[in-house]
């Protein structure tokens, strides 16, 4: 799935089970972090092959480096390093980044019908095991817009009812103004209730 759809998951996990905004912006960077193993793709497009069609360094690296266990033990273990309440951040961090493997192995097919996204689950250790699931739709196909669409307006309820967002991940002050901007929104149309 898209890097999007893996961060507004990510957050509403984050929001829904973290008490401070530190430790719910480090529980949801561990559902997007994974995706870091797919910066290839920057220097497939810097070398022209990303225009040619023939990808080589997003293809042999993206669910590779990045999308398995010992990713997610060095993710979590990092992340609860600068957490509030550090086990707990430990955990939610190894939720939430399987949270990530398990959509993508759901919805990360390539254009082509037989274009499987693996994951696998020891590398970049081992190629074993392999995880692949034969029903994987394609990353643009409509389960991907759905989720997504679904998963941004449950983000924008909840941000208008907590007071913060997943904007805040990155910019705390763009945040303020974000969520301020979607309760004069509500407000206006008369949709959010009372606000905490």
């Amino acid at each position: 799935m898209s890097p999007l759809t893996h961060l507004l998951a990510s957050w509403i996990v984050a929001a829904k089970t973290t008490d401070n905004l530190r430790d719910r912006r480090l529980v949801t960077l561990a559902g997007v972090l994974p995706d870091l193993d797919g910066v290839g793709i920057v220097f497939d497009m810097a070398n022209g092959s990303f225009a040619r069609g023939n990808l080589f360094y997003y293809q042999e690296y993206h669910h590779w480096l990045a999308h398995g266990l010992p990713a997610a033990l060095l993710c979590s273990a990092v992340l609860a390093a600068f957490g509030r309440r550090r086990w707990r951040v430990f955990g939610l961090a190894l939720v939430v980044f399987h949270l990530h493997l398990l959509c993508d192995l759901a919805g990360s097919r390539g254009p082509g019908a037989d274009d499987f996204w693996p994951i696998f689950y020891f590398g970049p250790v081992s190629r074993n095991p392999m995880w692949i699931w034969k029903h994987q739709w394609g990353l643009d196909s409509w389960p991907n817009r759905v989720i997504t669409m679904a998963l941004f307006w449950w983000a924008l309820w909840l941000a208008v009812k907590r007071g913060d967002s997943f904007v805040g991940v990155f910019n705390r002050r763009a945040d303020r103004v974000f969520v301020g901007v979607l309760r004069k929104w509500s407000t206006q149309i008369g949709i959010a209730g009372k606000h905490h």
